[in-house]
């Protein structure tokens, strides 16, 4: 059986082999790689997996990570080893301020859920099965995860790859009413901030765009649903932008316990102090991602203000809640 192929195999593959290679204190010979890293073990044959890695190993050296190359043999064995020199690899010491860390937060939720976690933690797994000497040092930091806080993210990002006709229930907005849509995927992009699906709604016989946090439920592949080509000037975040376009700002009232809530403190037009508690007005244009937002803090910030977004949180908590004990909340 060959192994997968394209951008997502390339990437997992190139993944698994820097944590392994980061893993050891030692190098590695390439029987030991290939019996590690699982996108080698699936290689039809030597000379697959040696064209692979040859591959592999110039493009890490591309992307400026340090590949060493070491003799790990006898007197009379010239056999080769590999591994990443971690003093060039590592970083130095790096301190943030309080609006760089808000940033960092921001930016840490579009990576919130594991599409590489799971082959990178069967990487690490079959190390430390083989019997190899863990440097956890050098693993500090490294969380190799992609995917959104979106749940609808990893089932639409499947059918846009393989252009599957799918159905799903959408809210039209805030908490409206929830309808059937049938779609034939075309794209999937980020606009400022938000997970879209483009496509073709089989419902309305339209092109259309879809907010994927306003995806309500499962999304369902429909069975022996007829193929079908996305246009070839198709281009998912100019249809985005020219279907959502900018939206109105508003403010939000917010209260935001002490030394929380750094991105709400940044945007805030206006604050006022009383204790622990610190009230802000916060412009916003998008009742969902304000919502998001908020609920990451937990019990450290609470909309005051609008009483749609106020709702949109309270859901959020309550589901998280739900969640978290089994639907008794």
């Amino acid at each position: 059986m060959s192994s997968p192929t394209g951008p997502a195999a390339k990437t997992e593959r190139l993944l698994n082999l820097v944590l392994c290679l980061l893993y050891t204190r030692r190098p590695l010979p390439k029987s030991r790689i290939r019996a590690v890293v699982p996108q080698y073990g699936d290689a039809v044959s030597d000379e697959a997996f040696d064209r692979m890695f040859e591959r592999d190993k110039d493009e890490l050296r591309e992307l400026g990570i340090p590949l060493v190359t070491e003799d790990i043999g006898g007197a009379w064995d010239d056999e080769v080893g590999y591994r990443i020199d971690q003093r060039e690899y590592a970083l130095p010491d790096i301190s943030f301020e309080p609006d760089e860390l808000a940033v960092l937060g921001l930016a840490s939720r579009t990576w919130a859920h594991a599409s590489l976690a799971g082959p990178a933690a069967q990487a690490l797994r079959k190390l430390k099965a083989a019997g190899i000497e863990r440097d956890g040092d050098s693993l500090i930091g490294i969380e190799p995860r992609l995917g959104t806080s979106e749940p609808a993210f990893e089932p639409v990002k499947n059918a846009v790859v393989g252009q599957r006709t799918i159905t799903f229930g959408y809210r039209t907005g805030g908490q409206g009413g929830v309808n059937s849509r049938t779609v034939q995927p075309w794209g999937l992009a980020s606009w400022h901030g938000r997970w879209y699906l483009t496509g073709f709604d089989l419902d309305r016989q339209a092109p259309r765009v879809f907010r994927l946090s306003r995806i309500d439920g499962d999304v369902t592949e429909v069975k022996k649903a007829p193929a079908y080509a996305v246009p070839a000037d198709h281009r998912a975040q100019e249809m985005i932008s020219t279907t959502v376009g900018e939206q109105p700002t508003r403010t939000a009232t917010v209260k935001v316990r002490a030394d929380r809530g750094n991105s709400l403190r940044r945007r805030a037009t206006g604050s006022n102090e009383s204790g622990e508690w610190t009230e802000l007005e916060v412009p916003f244009s998008d009742d969902d991602g304000l919502a998001d937002e908020v609920s990451g803090y937990g019990a450290d910030v609470v909309v005051l203000s609008p009483p749609e977004v106020r709702d949109l949180v309270v859901a959020r908590l309550r589901g998280a809640l739900s969640a978290h004990t089994g639907g008794a909340a």
